[in-house]
C-alpha cells in the first residue's frame, strides 16, 4: 500500500524563503491576517486531515468506485468518502480562501493552493468534490448578481451545497460553439434548461442534498457560435430567490462513465428536461462568465499533477532504499548485504532526481502563480494588478499543461523504479498512473492550453505577460550578475531568456505569414516555456535557501537537485526550439489519403 506524507518542509520553504508571501500578504488588504504563524498551523493541521484521513481512503476509493442506481438515478461514492467531506466542511476547510461576507474565511489562495496539493497527493478521486465547488463559487463571486450570491454562494461556502460546471455534450466538446442546450425564458423571471451534457464531474452524488449546476446553454434567439452562449445556474432542487428551496427540479443523472482511472470521482451524463434554471451574468456572455470557473478550475488541475507527482516520488524514493537488487557499477557499497539497494545505480536516481525536480520546482512555480493571483484580487495599486494578473494568466496554461504531463512522466519514472511490483496493484503505483491520465484532458487538454498560451496569451495580447516574467528574469540575473555562487544558474537562465524572447518574436513573424505555424508550433512552445519558467524558480531556491538559516544538507540538496534540472532537463528547450523552427510543412505536407 503506498503512504503519504505532506512535505511540509518544503512547502514552508516555496512559501517563506522563495517567494517570501508575508511580506507581500502584509501589505494586501484582506491578506494582513496571514501571517507565518497562521499559515504554518494552517499547513500543520492540512497535513493532518489529508495524512489521516484522505489517504486511507484513496486504493480502497478506487478498487471500490462510484455506483449507479438506474432506479433512483442516485450516486454512491465509495465508502468513507461521505464521511471524510463531513470532516472537511467541519475543519472549515472548504471555505478556507473564501470572502468572509459569504462565510468564508478570507486567507490567501496561495495558501489555499497548499492545501489542495495536499489533498490531491492523498487522494485525487476525491479532491475533485470540492475543487468544483471552489470554482462554482469563483464564478458566482464574479458574475452573480447579489442576491444569487446571498441565496447560492453561502452555501456553497458551507459546504452544505456543492457545484458543478456543464460545458461538454456529445457532439461537442472544445468546440463549444456547437452545443444544442437550450434555455427557454418563463413568466417569473426563470429559465427552462433542457439538454444533455457529458463528462460532468460530481454531477450527482451521496454527499449533500442539493447541487448546484452551472450550465451552458443558448437563448431562443442567440446568435450562432460562442457568442451566443449563456451561463445559467441550475439546481437539483429549485431554489427560490428568496432561498427557499422547493421540490426536486427535472434533471437527472442518466448514467455514470466507466474511466480508465479516478475511479472515486464520479463523471456523470446529466439530462436536464426543462430544469428551473436561473441567469448568470449577461445574456450571450456565458462564456467569460464560466472561463472565470475554468480558470481556476485548470491552475487546479496542474495542482493535481504536481500531487500526484509528489506522491509517486515519495514511494519510489522508499522503494529504491529498500529494495536489494544488483551491485555497484563501481563495486558494492553495502558490501554486508547480499545486494546494493536500487538507489545506488545511476539511472535510478535519474529517474528519482527527474521526480524530485520536478515536484518541487513545480511547487514553487505554481504558488508563484498563485501568489500573483492574490495580488491581482487584492492589492491597491491598479498597476500592480494589472501586472499580476497578466502574470497569472500567462502562467495558468502552463501551470495546467506543464505539471499534468510532468506528472505522467513521473507517475511512470516511480512506476518503472518498482519494476514489476509497480505494474500490480498492492503498490499503488499503477493507480497514480492511472489517475495521472485524466488532468492532461479535462479543463482542456494539453494542446488546448498549448493554443491558449501562444495563440492567445502570447500572440492576441502581445505578449504581456510573458513580458513582465521575463523582465522578472533579467531583473534576477542582474541582481545576481556578480554572486560567484550563483553563476552556474545565472548564466544559462539569462541566455534562455534571451532565446524565449527572440524566438518567440521569430514565431509571430511566421505565424503572420501563415496562420498553421502557430498550430504547429504551439505544443512545443509550451514546453519549451515551461521548462525556462522552472529554470527561474529553482534558480531562485538556491538563492533563497543559500540566505535561508536552513540546515547544510538542506541547502546542498537543493543546489544539487538544481544542478541536476539545468544539465539533464533544461537542455530539452533545444529540442522543443529544433522543433519549432521546423515549420508547420512537415506536419501538413502529406495528404489525408498517404495516412493510411
Amino acid at each position: 500500500m503506498s503512504r503519504y506524507t505532506a512535505p511540509l518542509a518544503d512547502l514552508r520553504f516555496a512559501l517563506h524563503d522563495v517567494l517570501d508571501v508575508t511580506t507581500t500578504y502584509a501589505r494586501l488588504p484582506g491578506c494582513a491576517d496571514a501571517t507565518r504563524d497562521v499559515i504554518d498551523a494552517v499547513l500543520e493541521e492540512a497535513a493532518k486531515f489529508a495524512e489521516q484521513v484522505l489517504a486511507p481512503l484513496n486504493q480502497s476509493g478506487d478498487a471500490e468506485g462510484c455506483s449507479y442506481d438506474k432506479a433512483t438515478q442516485s450516486v454512491r461514492t465509495p465508502k468513507g468518502f461521505k464521511d471524510a467531506f463531513a470532516k472537511y466542511v467541519d475543519g472549515g476547510w472548504i471555505g478556507l480562501t473564501a470572502a468572509p461576507e459569504f462565510g468564508g474565511q478570507g486567507l490567501p489562495e496561495t495558501l489555499g493552493a497548499s492545501l489542495k496539493e495536499m489533498v490531491d497527493s492523498a487522494n485525487l478521486s476525491w479532491g475533485n468534490y470540492p475543487m468544483l465547488s471552489h470554482g462554482a463559487s469563483s464564478a458566482l463571486e464574479h458574475h452573480g448578481e447579489d442576491w444569487q450570491r446571498e441565496v447560492f454562494l453561502k452555501p456553497l461556502v458551507a459546504g452544505t451545497w456543492t457545484g458543478t460546471m456543464c460545458l461538454t455534450e456529445p457532439h461537442c466538446g472544445t468546440d463549444l460553439g456547437l452545443l444544442k442546450t437550450r434555455a427557454e425564458p418563463a413568466a417569473d423571471g426563470s429559465w427552462r434548461i433542457s439538454g444533455t451534457k457529458i463528462f460532468i464531474t460530481a454531477g450527482e452524488h451521496d454527499f449533500v442534498d442539493n447541487i448546484l449546476h452551472l450550465v451552458l446553454a443558448r437563448l431562443p434567439d442567440a446568435p450562432a457560435g460562442v457568442k451566443g452562449i449563456s451561463l445559467f445556474l441550475v439546481p437539483k432542487f429549485k431554489v427560490a430567490r428568496d432561498g427557499t428551496v422547493g421540490e426536486r427540479n427535472a434533471l437527472a443523472c442518466g448514467s455514470i462513465e466507466h474511466k480508465m482511472g479516478i475511479h472515486g470521482s464520479v463523471t456523470c451524463v446529466m439530462n436536464f428536461d426543462g430544469a428551473e434554471g436561473w441567469l448568470v451574468g449577461q445574456p450571450n456572455k456565458g462564456l467569460a462568465a464560466m472561463f472565470t470557473m475554468m480558470n481556476t478550475a485548470r491552475l487546479a488541475v496542474g495542482l493535481q499533477g504536481l500531487g500526484l507527482t509528489e506522491r509517486a516520488y515519495q514511494n519510489a524514493l522508499a522503494y529504491a532504499r529498500d529494495r536489494l537488487q544488483m551491485r555497484s557499477l563501481s563495486g558494492p557499497k553495502f558490501p554486508d548485504k547480499p545486494a546494493d539497494p536500487l538507489i545506488v545505480h545511476p539511472d535510478v536516481r535519474r529517474m528519482l532526481l527527474t521526480q524530485k525536480a520536478f515536484a518541487e520546482g513545480e511547487r514553487a512555480l505554481a504558488l508563484y502563480a498563485y501568489l500573483q493571483e492574490d495580488i491581482a484580487r487584492h492589492s491597491t495599486d491598479a498597476a500592480e494588478r494589472e501586472r499580476a494578473q497578466a502574470l497569472v494568466s500567462f502562467l495558468t496554461p502552463i501551470v495546467k499543461g506543464l505539471l499534468t504531463e510532468t506528472g505522467i512522466e513521473c507517475t511512470y519514472h516511480a512506476l518503472q523504479v518498482f519494476g514489476g511490483h509497480g505494474f500490480i496493484v498492492e503498490h499503488g503505483m499503477e493507480q497514480f498512473a492511472r489517475d495521472a491520465r485524466i488532468t492532461t484532458l479535462y479543463e482542456g487538454t494539453t494542446q488546448i492550453q498549448a493554443i491558449d498560451l501562444l495563440g492567445r496569451k502570447v500572440m492576441q495580447l502581445q505578449g504581456a505577460g510573458l513580458k513582465h516574467f521575463l523582465a522578472e528574469i533579467g531583473a534576477f540575473c542582474a541582481k545576481h550578475a556578480g554572486n560567484a555562487a550563483l553563476a552556474e544558474f545565472i548564466a544559462p537562465l539569462g541566455a534562455a531568456a534571451k532565446e524565449w524572447g527572440e524566438l518567440t518574436l521569430e514565431l509571430g513573424k511566421r505565424a503572420a505569414a501563415n496562420p498553421e505555424e502557430m498550430g504547429a508550433a504551439a505544443y512545443d512552445y509550451l514546453f519549451y516555456s515551461g521548462y525556462i519558467a522552472l529554470a527561474y524558480l529553482w534558480a531562485r531556491s538556491v538563492a533563497a535557501a543559500d540566505a535561508s538559516t536552513h540546515a547544510a544538507e538542506f541547502k546542498a540538496a537543493k543546489r544539487a537537485t538544481a544542478r541536476f534540472f539545468y544539465a539533464r532537463i533544461l537542455p530539452r528547450t533545444q529540442a522543443h526550439a529544433a522543433a519549432m523552427r521546423s515549420g508547420a510543412a512537415n506536419l501538413l505536407e502529406m495528404e489525408d489519403g498517404q495516412f493510411g
